[in-house]
């Protein structure tokens, strides 16, 4: 027996509809049995009532952004956009904790591809109405360093040329930094960095090569992230999945090792892949009150990692280019535009919740809903392991992962990710194959695992894994609101089933859940 295998980036990478009336939401989500306390206690600011429908609104920034002040504040440094090199020059010769006001036209650095604005502690910049950095296609980077506590304000970047998986903002990751109000677009490689104590808010992060924002820092270090109020568009103008096929680098925004986020009041929309991309050992994130719509692939990946609440989102037509893509090529994965892989709760991994909950969104006229899946030759030390050099947050050597003490636990269980402890309640599912234009495959809910086959050492072998997520590791769906034709897989892909199926034994999933579909059960 031979079952599909993913590997990072292969499984979920526009168009438009009208939403529907809020009282047809009213309606349904009362109909799905979406009435009871969710077990997460805190309720984000704005959050609908358990019998409206999600109070999520666009944050317009691009379009509206919001003009920086017009005189120089009291003390600050002024910088004239006709002289080259301003800017940088005079953070240079200023001490640390300076405000620097960038007068309206443009600003633009030294010719020379590795000339950049490096900050000192503390320092805050700030554009008048009309000031742009533009790095002309020939500078790679904007602001770097490792200085603390920067502040940038009400400033266009634009035009910088970062390589591959580097970045134009904060190239260096530097910790505390607050990006507010600014627009950064058409670089290559990621128009934003992120550290530590990181707050990006009401940005337009536009129309980068690669990603809008690059949460990445060695060690774990980014830690206590807010990314809010942002509009993060047209991301990965560069079409790296294409120029390196399953290199999972891509999106509007993309998360790595990243150890508490706050992903809320987002508008993602129209980025070439994937929305929001959580990969590789993230953990305690709340992704709250966002909408994310006509993303090419998947809304939202959380992929190997730990511990989030999903909700209050507003999630519709995602997914409808790669999903289609793998169905024209005949692949009956269950491609979904909000797709958990080997990711769950774990109460040993530190977080605001131990467990990945999602609740209360509203999902209409997607390629397919959720997938939670778990990949059996996926683990530490395999071959298979696609997130190459990484271990579980349990392990911290990665070769005690071999036999045979990976045959039994604590390393059986501890060195792979697991999708477990996943609860999925009071949500809307809400599909019109003919607004999606599909005949099949697109309406889909699907909790699996493949076959385990590789390496030949591995103790995962067979239906272990398959097992486990389906039955055994707490994952559970009820107080659903389903309306459309979907169907379930479970196990395997081969494991389709009605609804009725999938509520019953011995997969016992959906309990107070209901469908509204012509011709379903």
């Amino acid at each position: 027996m031979t079952w599909w295998r993913p590997m990072r980036g292969a499984a979920p990478k526009r168009w438009r509809r009208t939403w529907p009336a809020a009282p047809l939401v009213l309606v349904l989500l009362a109909a799905g049995g979406c009435t009871g306390t969710p077990e997460d206690s805190a309720e984000p600011a704005g959050a609908p009532t358990t019998s409206g429908a999600p109070a999520a609104a666009r944050a317009r920034v691009c379009a509206e952004p919001e003009p920086g002040p017009n005189e120089a504040p009291a003390g600050a440094v002024t910088v004239d956009p006709g002289v080259v090199g301003d800017l940088s020059a005079k953070t240079k010769g200023s001490p640390a904790g300076t405000t620097f006001w960038l007068r309206p036209g443009k600003h633009t650095l030294e010719a020379d591809r590795y000339a950049q604005v490096i900050p000192k502690k503390g320092n805050t910049y700030l554009g008048a109405p009309g000031a742009v950095l533009d790095g002309a296609r020939t500078n790679q980077y904007a602001f770097g360093g490792t200085a603390s506590d920067v502040t940038i304000r009400h400033l266009t970047v634009q035009g910088f040329v970062a390589p591959h998986d580097q970045g134009v903002v904060n190239h260096d990751s530097g910790d505390g930094w607050v990006i507010e109000h600014a627009v950064i677009q058409r670089n290559s490689g990621a128009g934003l960095m992120a550290g530590a104590r990181q707050v990006v808010r009401a940005n337009c992060l536009r129309d980068n090569g690669q990603y809008g924002l690059n949460a990445y820092k060695s060690g774990n270090a980014v830690k206590d992230l807010v990314v809010e109020g942002n509009e993060i568009t047209g991301n990965n103008t560069d079409d790296w999945e294409r120029k390196k096929e399953g290199c999972g680098c891509t999106g509007g925004a993309k998360f790595w090792a990243v150890d508490g986020a706050d992903i809320r009041g987002n508008w993602v929309h129209d980025n070439r892949g994937t929305g929001l991309w959580a990969d590789t050992n993230n953990n305690d994130f709340r992704i709250e009150g966002n909408v994310i719509e006509a993303n090419d692939g998947a809304a939202l990946i959380y992929e190997t990692s730990y511990n989030a609440v999903i909700r209050t989102n507003t999630i519709r037509r995602n997914n409808w280019v790669e999903g289609r893509r793998a169905a024209d090529r005949g692949d009956t994965f269950p491609f979904a535009t909000v797709y958990l892989s080997e990711s769950g709760g774990e109460p040993r991994v530190a977080a605001r919740t131990d467990r990945i909950e999602v609740y209360r969104n509203v999902l209409e006229d997607n390629w397919s809903g959720l997938t939670l899946w778990e990949n059996a030759d996926r683990f530490c030390n395999s071959p298979a392991n696609t997130s190459s050099g990484d271990c579980t947050r349990l392990v911290k050597d990665i070769g005690r992962c071999a036999q045979p003490a990976i045959s039994k636990d604590p390393l059986y269980a501890d060195c792979r990710w697991k999708t477990q402890r996943v609860v999925v309640h009071d949500n809307l599912f809400s599909l019109n194959p003919s607004v999606v234009k599909c005949k099949a495959q697109c309406g889909r809910m699907a909790l699996l695992a493949n076959y385990g086959t590789y390496p030949d050492w591995s103790p995962y072998k067979g239906e272990k894994v398959a097992e486990a997520i389906t039955l055994q590791q707490g994952n559970r769906w009820y107080d659903n609101a389903y309306v459309g034709p979907w169907t379930f897989v479970a196990h395997d892909p081969s494991g389709v089933l009605t609804f009725k199926k999938w509520q019953g034994k011995p997969y016992g999933q959906d309990a107070g859940s209901t469908l509204r579909a012509k011709g379903g059960d």
